[in-house]
């Protein structure tokens, strides 16, 4: 199980792609780069463009381009721009229709639901521009996040 949908990933490297390009960029462009299909990528732009992450302008030198700054996107909201936000499991899904038959005895459900708002805060914190960072973050952080990493054990009789 992966945490993005194939259209959530491809929309990922598209963004960024255009994220380094003021001028934007167009699908075939795009679709060169990353060596993916052109109808794939136009079909992920059509989506970006509809909710707003990206802005098209047509003519010989059209395209797309960000329609607002990385800094300002939240990855949750692209992953529920392509009606594919995380869920953890059935039960952490909001229709009816998506609940699980042993809702009404699942010993974890509340734990697990707690689990998943934890995450899905997460996703609501890390903005597209974190993620086209070329530089990696300091060691020991990650997403404004303290991680724990192992202690080397101190060397005896020094």
């Amino acid at each position: 199980m992966t945490l993005f949908s194939r259209k959530v990933d491809y929309a990922i490297l598209i963004l960024s792609y255009l994220h380094q390009r003021v001028e934007g960029g167009s699908a075939r462009e795009v679709a060169s780069r990353f060596e993916l299909s052109r109808a794939f990528v136009a079909n992920i732009l059509k989506v970006l463009c509809h909710k707003g992450f990206v802005a098209s302008h047509r003519g010989v030198k059209g395209g797309y381009a960000l329609q607002r700054p990385a800094e300002e996107v939240r990855l949750a909201d692209l992953m529920d721009a392509f009606d594919e936000g995380f869920h953890l499991t059935p039960c952490t899904k909001t229709g009816p229709e998506d609940v699980c038959s042993l809702l009404k005895t699942c010993p974890v459900r509340v734990g697990i639901a707690g689990v998943h708002q934890r995450i899905r805060d997460i996703l609501r914190t890390v903005t597209l521009a974190e993620l086209f960072q070329s530089v990696a973050p300091e060691a020991g952080t990650q997403f404004g996040l303290e991680v724990m990493l192992p202690r080397r054990p101190e060397p005896l009789g020094v």
